[in-house]
């Protein structure tokens, strides 16, 4: 509706119905049109450039990496224990039995490992091979 310079308001100040409260002002679908806009250049922009553009900050700017990142996670997590051992079946205790022994027997033997103590030799190093000449 366009400004018609009357009183558009009742005495409470609310907008008369049919009255917007913006009468020139521009229509929605001009900031929902930018704002598609502006993601898709955005999108397109990091599929071409954002690994590199990533792996450059990571390198240059870990702080702002790092802060980049923990906004990524949510700021609240919510953790819930479920059944725990008393809701596995007893094959799945027994499987799990076997697993901690297997892990357990694995680190012993690591620790009673035999250690072969020596030093690297330095080898001189070789030339550097020369193209042929050609014969011009």
């Amino acid at each position: 509706m366009p400004f018609s310079g009357r009183n558009e308001r009742n005495a409470k100040g609310q907008y008369l119905p049919g009255v917007s409260g913006n009468p020139g002002g521009e229509p929605g679908w001009v900031r929902k049109r930018f704002t598609a806009d502006f993601l898709t250049a955005f999108h397109e922009h990091f599929r071409l450039e954002g690994k590199r553009v990533i792996a450059k900050v990571a390198r240059q700017q870990p702080a702002a990496y790092l802060r980049c990142l923990t906004m990524l996670v949510p700021k609240e997590m919510k953790v819930e224990h479920q059944g725990g051992i008393k809701a596995m079946t007893d094959e799945q205790l027994e499987r799990s039995l076997e697993v901690i022994k297997a892990m357990i027997a694995a680190k012993q033997a690591g620790e009673n490992a035999k250690v072969i103590e020596g030093e690297a030799e330095v080898v001189p190093r070789l030339p550097t091979p020369q193209a042929p000449k050609r014969a011009s």
